[in-house]
């Protein structure tokens, strides 16, 4: 025997081995796949999909066009009909004449498809232009029904879409050359390593699939993000009260009071030092204290959005202006927050007290007429299914949150990293912004269906009025000065409906400011960063549109620009203020211990 025979055979050898180790890997995987699945709890089906309600009327407005309009439809076919059949016999004449490669291609540009073999290979460029054909024709096909109302429209034209995006052949492992590309040179150890990983979320998530995003071990909160020094002054059931220590030997007069949404944790705005807003505002001389929401149980299945006004606001603020000695202080609200701050100081209008001086509300819904891309989920079969799962479990589990949040951006925040970890077998990054994104909160039943039905649906708030706290509560109600920041391409709260809600609130100083991006990137957009400008105008007033048209555009984060203003409305300096000078005990360093529980 040879030395290169010899050689060959301890290679096939090696191969061969490391195919029965996979295969044991496999079939140890599938058991374990099969027990995770075992576990899965059965959920309302109308917390799974849409009603039939939406089907039916869609077949029904279909149908109609067929009979009243049939020329429109046939006009659609014939199109569709005519680009595939066209791109079907080029891509035949360049295989007829030997040539193994892909037609001309004119699909729009997409970065699901980035490969190079989407490009050039015959196989791959046809599934992928015979599939943005598709999309195209259902798309327009979609958008043209008529008989719909508006609410039901965006809905068709919604779960079309989530239906275009699950079925692209980038979901798919025999259709997609990344991940046949790394299982060919990794032999198979990259779908061994993907399998490994799907088991992994399934078993994490209680049979349910849920990707994870982020590396859960890259990151510890109070050790390398959430490290703003401060202190927890105060502890009740519902929040602890983090005071922040200064970092400047001076600082305004009126305390600053941050209200988070409980919805997510409150470190999204203390990631790390370069890109926290908690330890800018420290550093801009201002005593700074900021609620750390409890993450309830079945035991809070009673909290409602009174519970949160009294035991969390009220009581927030009034510890604050203890703390502090200050008969007056600024608040901020995010989100949800901001929505509840809002009902907040209407109640407290109500009952002449004037504790706060003026209120900030980053990317806050007041005035829910127009509930933007998020009103897809706010029809009453998926509230009625809600409704059912709190009475069962006291909660809605945060995992029905994470679900729905990540359908908003499907193919960001569910396909691509389901690719990436369960076909190429990569881990998850260790990312932080995804990692807090995975760190979600349940929310309290009774609190979740009063918020929903009451605000959500019904829009009492802008509207009847929203009974809360013995009071019926109304947004002319909200009289304090108010700085509200909305963001361009929020897919939550959107802009235009945030600024209509201001422009109703009965304050005579209102601000209103526009950040380019996200619900949270245009939020979280430090000025080092020079990322994402902002527009400033008028006080809101007139259509959004107009009011944009007529705004200034500013490079660079907002921060500085909404500064300015809370400075203005925070006295003078005094010295700076420290946790435990009041005399206090301090009951732990910041985060605190409500961050880091999963649960109560």
């Amino acid at each position: 025997m040879t030395t290169e025979q010899s050689g060959a055979d301890h290679k096939e050898a090696k191969n061969l081995d490391r195919l029965n180790e996979n295969l044991a890997k496999i079939e140890e995987l599938s058991q374990r796949l099969v027990a995770a699945l075992s576990h899965k709890r059965n959920i309302d089906p109308s917390l799974q999909a849409p009603g039939q309600d939406l089907y039916m009327k869609a077949a029904a407005a279909y149908m109609a066009e067929m009979v009243n309009n049939p020329a429109k439809i046939l006009e659609h076919q014939i199109s569709y009909w005519g680009k595939a059949l066209t791109h079907y016999v080029e891509a035949q004449h360049l295989l007829a004449t030997g040539k193994l490669e892909a037609p001309e291609d004119h699909t729009p540009q997409d970065p699901r498809f980035k490969n190079a073999l989407w490009q050039t290979h015959p196989y791959f460029n046809y599934i992928k232009q015979q599939y943005l054909l598709t999309s195209e024709a259902i798309a327009q096909s979609v958008a043209d029904v008529e008989g719909l109302g508006p609410k039901d429209k965006k809905r068709l034209e919604y779960f079309s879409q989530q239906i275009i995006n699950m079925l692209s052949p980038t979901n798919f492992l025999a259709t997609n050359p990344d991940a046949l590309e790394k299982a060919v040179e990794t032999e198979g150890e990259s779908l061994v390593a993907g399998l490994e990983n799907l088991v992994r979320d399934i078993e994490a998530n209680g049979g349910e699939l849920l990707v994870t995003l982020a590396d859960k071990n890259a990151f510890k909160v109070g050790e390398n993000i959430g490290t703003t020094e401060g202190s927890v002054v105060f502890r009740n059931r519902m929040f602890e009260l983090i005071q922040y220590a200064p970092t400047t030997e001076q600082v305004h007069k009126t305390p600053l009071l941050i209200f988070p949404p409980w919805i997510n944790k409150f470190y999204i705005m203390d990631l790390k030092p370069a890109n926290s807003l908690i330890k800018w505002i420290v550093d801009q001389g201002y005593t700074l204290f900021v609620v750390s929401w409890v993450n309830p149980d079945a035991s809070y299945a009673d909290v409602g959005m009174d519970t949160y006004i009294e035991e969390g606001y009220l009581t927030a603020i009034n510890e604050v202006k203890a703390i502090t000695a200050q008969e007056k202080i600024n608040v901020v609200g995010y989100c949800i927050a901001g929505t509840t701050l809002s009902l907040t100081l209407a109640l407290m209008k109500k009952r002449g007290d004037k504790s706060v001086n003026s209120a900030t509300l980053f990317t806050t819904l007041t005035d829910f007429s127009d509930q933007g891309e998020v009103g897809v989920f706010l029809d009453d079969g998926f509230v009625d299914g809600i409704e059912e799962e709190c009475r069962e479990n006291g909660v809605l589990d945060s995992f029905f949150m994470s679900r729905t949040f990540s359908y908003l951006r499907s193919n960001d925040l569910i396909y691509t990293p389901a690719i990436r970890s369960y076909m190429l077998g990569e881990a998850p990054p260790a990312f932080d912004l995804l990692y807090w994104n995975g760190d979600s909160t349940n929310l309290p039943g009774r609190m979740a269906i009063e918020y929903l039905r009451g605000l959500c649906q019904d829009d009492e708030f802008a509207t009847k009025g929203f009974e809360v706290c013995g009071e019926r509560l109304h947004i002319k109600d909200v009289t304090v000065p108010v700085c509200a920041i909305a963001c361009e391409t929020d897919h939550i709260a959107a802009w235009k409906s945030s600024f209509n809600g201001v422009k109703q609130f009965g304050s005579r100083s209102k601000t209103f400011i526009l950040s380019e991006s996200g619900h949270i990137a245009g939020i979280i957009n430090p000025p080092s960063k020079k990322k994402y400008g902002h527009y400033t105008g008028a006080a809101p007033a007139g259509e959004p549109d107009a009011w944009q048209a007529e705004a200034t555009f500013h490079e660079g984060s907002w921060w500085p620009t909404w500064e300015q203003w809370l400075a203005k409305r925070s006295g003078a300096m005094v010295p700076a203020r420290k946790p435990g000078d009041d005399g206090r005990k301090l009951l732990c360093a910041a985060p605190g211990t409500y961050v880091l529980s999963k649960e109560k």
